[in-house]
């Protein structure tokens, strides 16, 4: 007796031992059959890309011994699977409890298909799993960064009176740093509507200008982020770029030397303070003029130097001079609370500055050692 067809349809995207369970009991029907949710209709549908693309999901889905083939579906909306259904030609349409519909009853009825509805059980010893549940798990990868001198010099009204470098370093999410605490969360916010949990593997300077054409709108006359903050992001490593009067830099040095990111990771550590106040603008009252603009773009250029030589005391006086350079053009950035934070840590430190434009959020240090209470960084390297 010739076997029953039997057809599935669904994303598996996040592909999970459910799915598995799910395959093998829809195949105690008859030979199975399974159609998969397009990249295009999974965007569509759920407003988010994949975490894998439909080649890499029809390999998957078809190497499980229960799969007898599959194909990816060619329609859009919820019954995207209509087109595979009139190849496979199944006598059986088999749907989870959660994922069964009336549509989905009708059109199986009006073609004389069984319809299968399956209780979601998994398999013996092993914990119920949903790409839902999994979701709200899996921990996004995406880096912050952190700016170490130099900042401002990425806004070209302020680069337009005197050109100089930013120098920024990726960082790994070993914690939830705070929202508005210059830790370029808004930034990262965007990258993560754009790759969901971790950057992809390609050129990264690229990604930085996808990422920053993405968040700013060329005809948005408000304010435009700094490329340092998408440049911090996806480039790993250390890095400087220089900037002369334009919103991208000319130039982009990075150092992946494991020595000198060691020495660094071993110098800095971050502190929170409270996040920047709502409302609250930082570049009220900014007074920017060359030679102001010139201790600022000095005072990253021997930062540089002296974390290139590993000199700890010429940093420490660099970065500091920069954090100086900073507060003297926005003296907005110094808002209440920020001194109590400084004072209260000065002494265990060599030098310190505020994260981003300041007004809140983080402090960055430069110690001979990490103290208590401090949280380390680890920057992230070149895969």
């Amino acid at each position: 007796m010739e076997k029953k067809k039997v057809f599935v349809s669904g994303c598996y995207d996040m592909l999970h031992s459910g799915h598995v369970a799910f395959f093998k009991e829809a195949s105690k029907y008859g030979d199975l059959y399974v159609g998969i949710g397009s990249d295009k209709t999974i965007e569509e549908l759920k407003n988010r890309k994949t975490v894998y693309s439909e080649k890499e999901r029809l390999y998957m889905v078809k190497s499980i011994r229960y799969v007898t083939d599959a194909c990816i579906n060619s329609g859009s909306g919820m019954m995207d699977f209509v087109e595979s259904i009139d190849r496979f030609q199944p006598d059986i349409f088999v749907v989870n409890s959660d994922g069964g519909s009336d549509a989905k009853r009708k059109f199986c009825e009006e073609r004389g298909i069984q319809y299968v509805v399956l209780e979601r059980k998994p398999d013996e010893g092993l914990n119920a799993r949903s790409t839902t549940a999994l979701r709200k798990e899996t921990k996004c990868i995406i880096p912050y960064r952190i700016d170490i001198a130099g900042t401002w010099i990425d806004q070209p009204y302020v680069s337009s009176e005197g050109a100089g470098w930013a120098i920024t370093a990726s960082i790994e999410p070993t914690c939830e740093f705070m929202e508005r605490g210059g830790m370029s969360t808004s930034t990262r916010n965007a990258a993560k509507k754009i790759w969901p949990y971790e950057l992809p593997a390609y050129n990264e300077e690229m990604l930085a200008r996808l990422l920053f054409c993405f968040e700013n709108n060329p005809e948005n006359e408000g304010h435009i982020s700094g490329a340092q903050d998408a440049i911090g992001i996806c480039v790993s490593g250390l890095s400087r770029h220089f900037y002369d009067g334009g919103y991208w830099p000319k130039v982009i040095e990075t150092v992946h030397d494991e020595d000198i990111l060691t020495w660094l990771e071993s110098h800095l550590c971050i502190i929170p303070m409270f996040p920047r106040a709502a409302g609250c603008s930082v570049v009220d009252g900014k007074d920017i003029n060359p030679e102001k603009v010139r201790a600022l773009t000095e005072a990253a250029a021997r930062c540089w130097d002296a974390i290139m030589a590993k000199d700890l005391g010429a940093f420490a006086s660099a970065f500091l001079d920069s954090f100086h350079a900073q507060t003297a053009m926005f003296p907005g950035m110094m808002q209440p609370g920020v001194q109590e934070h400084i004072d209260k840590w000065k002494d265990k430190a060599l030098a310190w500055k505020m994260l981003g434009a300041g007004g809140g959020g983080h402090l960055l240090l430069v110690v001979d050692r990490i103290p208590e209470g401090s949280i380390p960084i680890k920057i992230r390297r070149r895969e």
